[in-house]
């Protein structure tokens, strides 16, 4: 498949180069919301944790309300824009783009963390990626060589060799740009929701929340006992 980020540029020229180094980036602030938080914004776990506390270890209202509260977020233009202010990267990237990254990437992984997926296996991280770039879960299933949405998926998944994953990861990345990175970014983020052409702003940022947060959902269903959550 043809990087959409470099479709017509020869291999190793400057707009390659500044692609992969903006994927690069783009992967590590999407791993760091997740794991540790960013500016204000905690980690994926602590998140969880702390909705699920809220909705009484119930964790379906507990996810329920991570894409309600995260739809909210993306909606006010200025706590997003605040929010990607804090952030510098070696890419031009609007502030109001950055935050959404964040908000979303610790959306995706907070799902991921209640349904009980381990947020540190480099399977979970992979699919993680694509779901924040705005694939679908048919086209995650078709990257990732699996069926989404049965507990047999995830043993699949966890069967793929790393050499896949980090093949994977390296697609993700451009995937991360062409969606986050680039001048019509925003444009290209609308057209990832049906009926939101003609939102702007916040609007756009929180329509785009809720899908993603509905493919999130599919893309990682609650994890079987034993199944996947512990690794030798």
């Amino acid at each position: 498949m043809q990087d959409p980020t470099t479709e017509g540029q020869p291999s190793g020229t400057a707009v390659g180069k500044a692609t992969a180094k903006a994927a690069g980036q783009l992967q590590k602030l999407t791993l760091s919301a997740v794991d540790k938080g960013v500016g204000p914004m905690s980690g994926s776990r602590s998140y969880a944790a702390e909705r699920l506390r809220h909705a009484h270890e119930d964790v379906d209202k507990a996810v329920t309300r991570v894409v309600r509260e995260s739809v909210v977020a993306a909606g006010t233009a200025g706590f997003v824009t605040g929010l990607g202010g804090l952030i510098t990267l070696p890419v031009s990237l609007p502030a109001s783009i950055t935050g959404s990254l964040i908000i979303n990437a610790r959306m995706v992984g907070s799902i991921a963390h209640l349904r009980g997926h381990d947020l540190d296996d480099p399977h979970v991280q992979a699919m993680l990626m694509l779901t924040v770039a705005g694939s679908s879960a048919q086209s995650i299933a078709s990257e990732m060589g699996v069926k989404l949405g049965k507990q047999a998926a995830l043993q699949a998944i966890d069967k793929i060799p790393m050499q896949v994953i980090r093949a994977v990861n390296q697609r993700a990345g451009v995937y991360l740009v062409a969606k986050y990175g680039t001048q019509r970014s925003m444009i290209t983020l609308s057209k990832a929701v049906p009926g939101v052409g003609g939102l702007v702003g916040g609007g756009v940022d929180a329509a785009l929340t809720r899908g993603i947060g509905g493919v999130a959902k599919r893309a990682f269903p609650p994890v079987a006992p034993g199944l996947y959550l512990h690794r030798g």
